[in-house]
This record gives structure tokens, sequence and C-alpha cells, in this order.
């Protein structure tokens, strides 16, 4: 491989790139202009914003204890009982006291005894809805305000409602009174029903979005009730049930309603503990009675500290986004794009290597993806800290001194830009190549947008932190450690041994992604193939008329992605039939939906494709006699493998997330005495021995070596083994036997030995479940096994022996010959 053809097709396609303007506007442009553009419009909608007043109905005002609730015109709460006064122009209340006599007696009380020239009764300005006067009086004498108008409307449909809710009281009241499943019972139910109906549909035509009902007389039973505690008196004391206390009307399911009912509680609330405050008072009780605890709260989180924690969200999230969509176009230009443009040929004629042109584009769209993502990053935190600096001083309420980062964390941000920027670039070139066009590769390109979406989403949440295990997952690793790595320097210290797996399996990933690339880029009819029309019908008749032996790569990954949906449609069906079974029946439950699961989910699928898609069952399932020492690799393979698979796992417990309950409950079945044995072979070992392998040793990896690639089939059947048991440690551990079970039976030609191995495996499982139990009154196990804070596991020389005839098993096995298929080869 020349380094310098490699850095000739690098400057080939990046000068290609920098003279496109459109790439030029996306990568270098967009990002300056468009953050800028976004703060003038968010600035701009703020102060053209205001926010539409919310409507609140209180009937009874006038039975309102002191402290006031309201403000002196009554249409407002009074702005002392928010955190925010502003809230208070959000509420507009209607009260159903007289706001003409209301104004007369402001009017009379503000003037002097001599001063005749107050207006008469007719004279009296008309009040709009708001409060304030409409200062031409006979319009407002000839034509009432529609504000008026409107509002003596909701008070009639408030009036209404009350009257309806005296009337559900008395029902209710009456319902108490009755046998359960008495007739009158029912009807009064149903009297209930109706009423709330009535209820909910006059509240949602009036435009109310809280009505308050205080009942008449709450003030004077207030100020005897306070009255009362103050002089330690049970003299006139009420009844629970018959005490007074105010109703408050919203609709949950309406925005505007919830959002005025938020604000509306918050001013009840501090009202409410005003009156507390009071009642204590004149009680002589200190005034934290009500908080025995009353514990101190010391918060010790610095402004800095409380921006970093702003940072570490948004600079993962945004880095990965924006490394993905800077790597989604050039790689479609540099891939699809060279095949629509007829220049593909120009490379392939070079004295450059196909994989140096590889290298050379990925490390083209590698700058491209970088370059997107940190001068989107850069724009978007300059314009951030310019907006908030003119907004408020560079800080909010709460969130501390928005600053710039500090160096050592930016430098984190261009460390972990680089494997997450790597990754797509690999990806996205590998998809581009495979393309016929660039509508195809945007096809392509899209779910691997949309899966990298969802990865973010995840790592956002707060409870989402780095583990061993996620740090060798895709994106998450990088993305997780980042949000460590901004916190502070405390969460770098403790987070830094995370680098070497993050970037070790990083740089993996996308070594794996760049092969696939050159791979395909080795292939004639990847490179050549011309777009064509999709004609369903066409296709259908294809699938059915013009068979093949065997099936296609598309239709094994169409048969895994099959029983995945299957899996995932079944779930809430398999765990109500699991919660309805009757108690000490769960464990027999359990053992049926797991043998339902394997026929109808996992093996139907398999066979129902190979019938129909395939001319030989033989050959896609590779039904045939295998030889007397396969059958014998079969049945020792799995016992020597055992040991070593039951240490892993038990070394490996710290690495991997705890067990999800519905797991735990599975495994705990295998120890139900309740249950015959042959009953949970048949389920945990049998059926998953045949079905599993018909489908992943079967159809899938059959498919997978159409084109004679037996490691990648052995290696790829293998792990989407794995991914079906969805369960981490399962998954782990699944794979590993995948490619066991996908070595054997490619060399030995057969199906059956791979399913003796899986039935042997899962059989030793499930003994294994009940050593505990058996190791008591066995001798073997006792000198075999020990116990330890994990359970029961084997002795280390049982370990040691066990590892070493593995090594020389497996070693015969991967040199001996594999079977070949005379008619397939020709």
């Amino acid at each position: 491989m020349s380094w310098r053809n490699i850095r000739l097709i690098f400057q080939r396609e990046t000068g290609d790139q920098l003279r496109d303007r459109r790439t030029l506007f996306m990568v270098v442009v967009l990002p300056l202009l468009l953050y800028p553009a976004l703060g003038l419009g968010m600035l701009q909608m703020s102060l053209l914003f205001s926010e539409q007043p919310r409507t609140v109905v209180m009937l009874g005002a006038d039975h309102l204890p002191e402290p006031p609730l309201l403000n002196e015109t009554g249409n407002r709460i009074a702005e002392q009982w928010f955190t925010l006064p502003s809230d208070t122009e959000t509420l507009n209340i209607v009260t159903d006291v007289d706001p003409t006599a209301a104004k007369e007696e402001s009017a009379e009380t503000d003037t002097d005894d001599e001063n005749t020239d107050a207006p008469s009764e007719t004279e009296v300005p008309f009040p709009d809805a708001a409060g304030g006067v409409d200062v031409d009086e006979a319009t407002a004498e000839t034509a009432p305000d529609e504000a008026e108008e409107e509002r003596q409307v909701q008070l009639l449909a408030a009036r209404e409602i009350r009257t309806r809710l005296t009337q559900l009281a008395d029902l209710r009241k009456k319902q108490a009174t009755l046998p359960e499943e008495s007739p009158q019972a029912a009807e009064v139910v149903s009297q209930i029903d109706s009423l709330l109906s009535e209820i909910s549909e006059l509240f949602a035509a009036s435009n109310i979005q809280v009505l308050i009902i205080i009942p008449e007389g709450f003030a004077a039973y207030m100020e005897a009730e306070n009255e009362r505690l103050a002089t330690r008196s049970n003299e006139g004391a009420i009844a629970p049930e018959d005490r007074l206390r105010p109703t408050i009307i919203r609709n949950s399911a309406n925005e505007k309603s919830l959002i005025a009912y938020g604000r509306v509680r918050e001013a009840l609330d501090s009202w409410e503990q005003a009156i507390l405050n009071q009642r204590l008072e004149m009680a002589n009780l200190p005034a934290d009675l009500t908080r025995p605890v009353n514990a101190d709260r010391l918060d010790l989180a610095k402004e800095e500290e409380l921006a970093a924690n702003v940072w570490s969200r948004l600079f993962p999230a945004m880095l990965i986004i924006m490394a993905m969509t800077g790597a989604f176009h050039p790689a479609i230009d540099l891939g699809a794009g060279e095949k629509e443009r007829g220049t593909m040929e120009t490379l392939l004629i070079s004295p450059a290597l196909r994989g140096e042109i590889v290298i050379g584009k990925f490390l083209t769209v590698l700058l491209f993806s970088l370059v997107t993502a940190m001068l989107n990053l850069a724009s978007m935190g300059m314009t951030g800290l310019h907006i908030l600096n003119s907004a408020g001083g560079g800080s909010l309420q709460g969130l501390g001194d928005f600053s710039v980062p500090p160096v050592a964390q930016l430098m984190w941000v261009a460390v972990m830009a680089v494997p997450l920027a790597s990754l797509f670039a690999s990806l996205s070139l590998a998809f581009a190549l495979f393309a016929r066009s660039s509508k195809e590769g945007q096809y392509y390109l899209t779910p691997l947008l949309t899966v990298t979406l969802g990865l973010t989403v995840f790592c956002l949440s707060p409870a989402v932190e780095i583990t061993p295990f996620y740090s060798l997952v895709p994106v998450m690793g990088p993305a997780l450690l980042l949000k460590g790595l901004l916190l502070g320097e405390a969460a770098a210290s403790n987070l830094s041994w995370y680098l070497i797996p993050v970037l070790t399996t990083s740089l993996i990933y996308s070594g794996l992604g760049l092969y696939w690339a050159m791979d395909q880029f080795q292939r004639e009819d990847v490179l050549f193939r011309e777009s064509e029309r999709f004609d369903l019908r066409l296709w259908v008749r294809h699938l059915f008329r013009d068979k093949e032996a065997t099936p296609n790569f598309s239709e094994a990954v169409f048969c895994f992605v099959l029983v995945m949906l299957l899996q995932f449609a079944m779930l809430n069906v398999f765990s109500g039939a699991l919660n309805s079974a009757p108690p000490g029946e769960q464990g027999m439950a359990m053992v049926k939906l797991l043998v339902i699961q394997q026929l109808a989910i996992i093996a139907s699928p398999a066979l129902f494709m190979g019938i129909l898609l395939t001319t030989s069952l033989k050959k896609t399932f590779q039904f045939r006699w295998p030889k007397a020492k396969f059958w014998l690799l079969g049945l020792t393979l799995p016992i020597v493998l055992h040991p070593l698979a039951v240490e892993l796992q038990q070394r490996l417990y710290w690495f991997f997330p705890k067990l999800p309950a519905h797991a735990q409950a599975a495994l705990a079945t295998l120890g139900d005495s309740s249950i015959p044995w042959y009953v949970i072979l048949l389920a945990f070992a049998l059926a998953p021995a045949i079905c599993e392998e018909l489908a992943f040793r079967g159809l899938i990896m059959s498919g997978f070596r159409r084109k004679g690639r037996d490691g990648l089939a052995i290696v790829f059947s293998g792990i989407l083994f794995g991914v079906m048991h969805m369960i981490p440690q399962q998954v782990f551990n699944a794979s590993l036997l995948g490619l066991v079970l996908g070595l054997l039976a490619v060399k030995s030609g057969s199906i059956f030995p791979a399913m003796l191995f899986h039935f042997v495996n899962n059989a030793l499982g499930v003994l294994h479940g009940n050593y505990a139990a058996m190791r008591e009154n066995s001798p073997l196990l006792q000198q075999t096994t020990i116990v330890s804070e994990f359970g029961v596991q084997y002795s280390g020389w049982v370990v040691l022996l066990a590892l070493v005839i593995a090594i020389g098993l497996l070693t015969w096995l991967f040199r001996s010959e594999k079977y070949v298929d005379a008619e397939l080869q020709e």
C-alpha cells in the first residue's frame, strides 16, 4: 500500500468537494450563518411573543378569608402569591362580585364626603372583562361590551356547573348508603356518570380554563376554626366530611387548562401557607410546626459546575448529529455520485490500488465530518453565549454562569470527535459505494441517521452513565464518556481509564466499516450495476417462479428481521399471558410460552421462507447425515466448553447490566421443583436446539454463504444469533457459541451436529441451575465444583483441563476440511 497514492486520492477528492459550492455552503457557510440567524429569530420572537391570559372563573369570591387572594380590582391574583410576579398577568380572574358595586364602593372611599361630583348609578362607567373602564359611556349604555357578555355567559355556565356539583355530592352520599350490587346503586351510578358528562360538556363549552368555587360562609368558617384552634377548644368542632373546602375544576387533557391550573395551584399553595402561618401565630405555635424535620438544605454546586452540566448534555448530542450529517452528503457524492457522473472508471485505471482509493475517499469524508461537527459546535456555542450575555449577563437562574468551557474540556470534545467521525465516515462510505445512485444512497443512509438519533436521545437521559458494557457500544461509548468528562476535573479523573476501551473499540468498529467499504469496492457487480426500476408484481413472480436451491443474502436478512419483529410484536401478548396465569402456575406458563415462541416466532418464518423461496430444503437447511466424528464432536464439545462458559460468565458479571426481572423469572423456572425435569428440558434445551438452528444455521447462514464466503457467514450468523437473545449477557454468550455452531455446521455440512451441540449445551445449563441442590448428595460435584459469591462454579483444575481440551478440539475442527456440496459447486 502506497501512502503517496492515498495522499493523491485524498487531495483529489478534497479538491473536488471544495470546488462544489453546495458542499462549501453546507460545511462552512451554513454553520456560521444558521445559528446566528436562529438566535436573532429567537430574540425577535421573544420580543413579539406575549402569552394570552387564561380565564379563571371564581364563584363566591366575597367569601374568601384573609389575607386577600385577589388584588384590589378583583381581576387578578395578587402578585405576592407568585414566584414570578409577572405571572399574575397570565390569569384573567372573573368573579361573581358585581363590578359596578365594587367601583361605587371604591369611589366612595377615595372621594371626600363634601365632593358631590361622583357619578350617579346611571352614570357609572361600564367596566370591561379585564376590569378596565369603557370611556364611551353612551356606547356602554346602549350596547353592552362583548367582553362583558362573555363574562356573563361564563358566570352563568359556572353557576350551572355548581348546581350540578351539588347534585353530584348528594348522589355520592346516597351511593355510600346503598349495597354495591343493588339495582338502586346501579341507577345512582348511572346518574353520577350522566352528571359528570353534563359537567364536562358545560365546562368545555364555557371557554373557562379553571373554575374555583368558594363555599358560602367560608371566611367565617376559617375565622371560627382559627379561634377554636387558638383557644385549644373542641367546642364547635366539625366532622371531616362536613368541613367547608373550595372546589377547583380543570381539564387535564386541555393544554390551556393545564397551564392555567399550574399557575392557580402555585398561587393557592402560597396563599394557603400564609393562612396556615396566620393560624399558627394566633395559636402561639412555631411557624415550622407543620415541618417537624425541617432539614437544612445545602447545595454545593458551583456556577461553573451547573454550566458544565448543561454543556455535558449539549455537546455530545450535537457532536453525534453533526458528525453524522457531515459525513452523509460527502460520502454519497464520493460513492454513488461517482457512478452517476461516470468518473469511477477514471479512478479504477489509475496506478492506485482499489484499497488505496477507498482509504483516500474515507479520509476525505472523515475530514468533512470533523470540520462540520467542530464548526457547528463552535458557531452554536458562541451564538448561545452571545444571546445569554445580551439577555441577562451570561447567566440564567438556576443554571449558573454560561462562560466558555475550559480548554481542557474543549480538548475532550476534539478527542471524542475523531472516533465518532471515523465510524460515521466508514459506514456512510460503505453504504454509498453499495448504492446504485445518489437517491438510493440517501435511502440507505436515512436508517443509519435514525438509529444514530435514537442512540443520541438515549445518551441524553440523566439516568444513563457510562459503564464497562456501554463503553464498548458504538456511538454510546464516546458520547457517554464525553458526557462524563465535561462534568469537571473530578469526574474526568474517575473516567479516564475508559479512554482505552472506548477509543480501541471505536477504531475497531471504524476499521470494520472501512473493510466493508473496501470489500464493496473490490466487487465489479457493485461498482457497475445500474439503477433498476422496481415492479412489485414482477418481483413476486420472480420469487415464486425463479426459485433457486438456497436463499440469497437479502432473504436471509429478511428472515432475521422478521424474527425480531415477531418477537417485538408478541412481547405484550406473552407478558399478559404470563401475568394472567394463576398463582403457583407461572412456572408452567413460562415453559409453555417458551415453546410457543420457539415454534411460532423462530422456526416457522425460516421453514415457510425455505418452502416458498427455495427449491431444496435439504441444501437450504443442510439436512444431511454427517460423519460419525462430527456427531461425537457435537456431543463432547459442549461438555468441554461448559466450564469455560460458566467461568467466563462469572468473571464478566461486573461488566454487564443487571438481569431484568423477566430474565430472572425465567432462570428461576429452572429450579422449580413442581415442573417435571423433562418438561424443562423440552422448553430450554430441545425446542431451542431444533428451532433456533433451523433459523440461524439453516436458512440465514445458507443465505450468507451464497457468495462462498463461509467465514463471514459464520461470523454474521453468530452475531445475529446473539442479538436475537436481546439480554446483554445472553447476547455475548450466544454470539460466542454461535461462532462454534456455525463452524461445526460448515465443516460437517449438516445441521444435525449443531442441533446436538445446542441441546447438550442448554441441557448442561439447566443442570447447572440445580447444582446447588445436587451438590450435597454428589461427591463428584463436591470435587469438581466450588461455591462462591456468584453461586456454584467449577474448580480451577476443571477449568484448566477444559481449556486445554477445547483448544485441541477447536483447532482440529478449524483445520478439518469442510463439506462441499458438488451440486452447489456446479
